[in-house]
């Protein structure tokens, strides 16, 4: 049987490939605008910034603008501060060819599709881990298909990929080795790094709960209206790291002080919580917030039973190292270190 279904799938994805061709020329300049064909057919670029794709959050794919091959996804996009839609890799290896560019008087890695033979930018090694790579691409090259249209435009094999991730309150997540915590402290940009950088840390997920509404979407939550907070759930292997460890870091990285708030973020979506799982954690959250009460006048920080965590869009996952340039900007501009530093000193 197993034999049967591998055959049938190498059968679909042979005829998948099979859909995508490149038009006549005569074709290709009346489908596409001036400006792509330009880019495609006669190796040319267009503007940084102004551009369709290089500001896009949305989830979905990127296919050839030509032939309608697959070559990129929103998973893999990040801000590279270029102006132009930049990616970490292809959706797919082999999905794109490359060939050394002399033009310009330099030597650049040029990445054109391998069906249309389309041009769409070029490739540099300066990107974000754990790739670091930096597929910089031109717009005009590409069409966008928002993962809610995969199906209808024949692209029902990517699906999968955007499948939103619901973990129920079994901490268990990995392997009965591992543990996890889910905190709010405001916005989850800011609440990942901290947590990654001590030993024992397996993961950091920006995510949602706290809420009425069944998977939320970052615009129902951003909204204030959902009720769910702004969360990371944190998971760790408690033979490396401790929760009084984890929690000891959580509260050094908020403001307790502050009601529905979090430095220059406001609204129920940024308020400070602690969600346990576990009778473990209860116990020892509760010990800390009582300490915290001790040392503060008011403490608005909560304690309460995890119901359902929600995984964030990807846009938002290790938005601190996708997105370096923007994630400062913010971070600065919201006094986030200035207040942490008044609050619990260097």
């Amino acid at each position: 049987m197993k034999t049967i279904l591998f055959f049938f799938l190498m059968a679909v994805s042979m005829t998948g490939h099979g859909q995508w061709k490149k038009p006549s020329d005569q074709d290709i300049k009346s489908k596409l605008s001036p400006l792509q064909y330009k880019v495609t057919q006669k190796d040319g670029t267009e503007p940084p910034f102004k551009n369709e794709y290089w500001d896009n959050h949305r989830e979905g794919i990127y296919v050839d603008i030509v032939s309608g091959e697959p070559l990129f996804s929103s998973l893999d996009k990040f801000d590279s501060g270029t102006g132009w839609p930049s990616f970490t890799k292809p959706i797919e290896a082999g999905l794109v060819t490359e060939k050394s560019d002399r033009s310009f008087f330099s030597v650049r890695t040029e990445v054109r599709s391998k069906i249309a033979d389309s041009h769409l930018g070029h490739v540099f090694n300066d990107g974000p881990a754990p790739t670091k790579m930096r597929y910089c691409m031109n717009s005009a090259s590409l069409k966008f298909v928002a993962k809610e249209d995969l199906v209808k435009e024949g692209y029902e094999k990517f699906v999968p990929l955007f499948e939103k991730k619901k973990i129920s309150e079994t901490p268990t997540a990995l392997n009965k080795a591992t543990e996890s915590i889910v905190l709010a402290g405001g916005c989850f940009w800011c609440m990942e790094g901290p947590f990654e950088k001590l030993e024992g840390v397996i993961d950091v997920v920006s995510g949602y709960t706290g809420g009425n509404i069944k998977s939320p979407s970052y615009e129902d939550v951003s909204s204030g209206k959902s009720g769910h907070a702004e969360v990371v759930e944190v998971t760790y292997d408690p033979r490396k790291a401790s929760l009084e460890q984890i929690l000891s870091i959580y509260w050094k990285n908020i403001d307790p002080t502050v009601e529905n708030a979090q430095f220059c973020d406001h609204g129920s979506q940024y308020r400070t919580e602690i969600f346990y799982s576990t009778s473990h954690q209860k116990e020892l959250a509760e010990a800390s917030l009582s300490e915290m009460k001790k040392k503060f006048k008011s403490v608005y920080t909560k304690v309460s039973p995890l119901s359902e965590f929600y995984r964030a869009e990807e846009y938002h996952q290790d938005y601190h190292s996708k997105n370096p340039l923007r994630y400062k900007f913010y971070r600065n501009n919201c006094g986030r270190d200035k207040r942490l530093k008044e609050i619990w000193g260097s």
